[in-house]
């Protein structure tokens, strides 16, 4: 459902008005100033720590265009990433056993590519409670559930697309602190990773919870949000899933799979 709020008409976009997060030559090709930078940044980090030397060429890229080619800022926001990583993430993953809340409240699944050979995650928001598990489990599994979605990015495409849906949203699963938590670790931890998010279902008193974090949302990430009208629902969605890659659900042919199992 779309909302067409006067004051609002920045923070409510309709698919008509989102705009293309890149252009597409852009995310495949790297130009001589790009490139240029790309080593300035690698040599800048292997001077705060050598052991950040191991960095691959798509990770530079990734945070450099985050940033907007400004090495240091990049620079910085990667070392930063690294360094959280080592400490949050020890093992360098996260298993199954360390989420076992979150897991079984059942909320978000993997399955499918989209035109762009995008990976397609569906998040069910009505089903996410904040008493289970607590935060620090919440942000476990955001890990745990983001890391599997880059694992099945392919080569040359890097990023995924996700649907937020939000059918029978209420009071209950409006949580301030977890939507801020996956803000953070979404924009500062997996940079340019987000394709697209088509959130469908939106009921009203989403729109409350949408106010209070849209300040905190970068804007390349608002961008790429995209509120659906109920009634243009499949139709907006094969514009960039074919409808053999489109969950059940939705009207395509694919049945949903639980993270955990994809």
């Amino acid at each position: 459902m779309a909302y067409a709020m006067k004051e609002d008409d920045d923070i409510f976009h309709s698919p008509e008005k989102t705009m293309e997060d890149r252009d597409e030559k852009h995310d495949v090709d790297v130009d001589d100033e790009e490139k240029k930078k790309l080593e300035l940044m690698l040599t800048t980090l292997k001077k705060r720590d050598p052991s950040f030397k191991d960095v691959d060429e798509q990770t530079l890229r990734r945070f450099l265009r985050a940033r907007d080619l400004n090495v240091e800022k990049a620079s910085t926001m990667l070392a930063n990433c690294l360094t959280w990583r080592r400490t949050f993430v020890p093992k360098g993953f996260v298993s199954e056993s360390e989420v076992p809340n979150e897991i079984a409240q059942n909320k978000m699944f993997l399955q499918g590519t989209d035109k762009k050979g995008r990976p397609i995650s569906v998040v069910f928001g009505a089903r996410h409670f904040s008493r289970k598990g607590g935060l620090d489990e919440f942000r476990r599994f955001l890990v745990f559930a983001l890391d599997k979605l880059c694992q099945r990015i392919p080569d040359g495409v890097g990023k995924f697309t996700i649907i937020g849906d939000l059918q029978g949203y209420g009071y209950c699963n409006s949580d301030v602190r977890a939507n801020l938590a996956a803000i953070t670790i979404l924009q500062e931890y997996y940079p340019e990773r987000l394709g697209k998010m088509f959130i469908v279902h939106a009921p009203y008193i989403f729109m409350t919870m949408w106010k209070l974090v849209y300040p905190f949302i970068d804007k390349k990430t608002r961008n790429k949000v995209v509120f659906v009208e109920d009634k243009r629902l499949k139709e907006t969605l094969v514009e960039d899933i074919d409808e053999n890659q489109l969950p059940e659900i939705y009207g395509g042919k694919l049945q949903l799979v639980p993270i955990q199992n994809a």
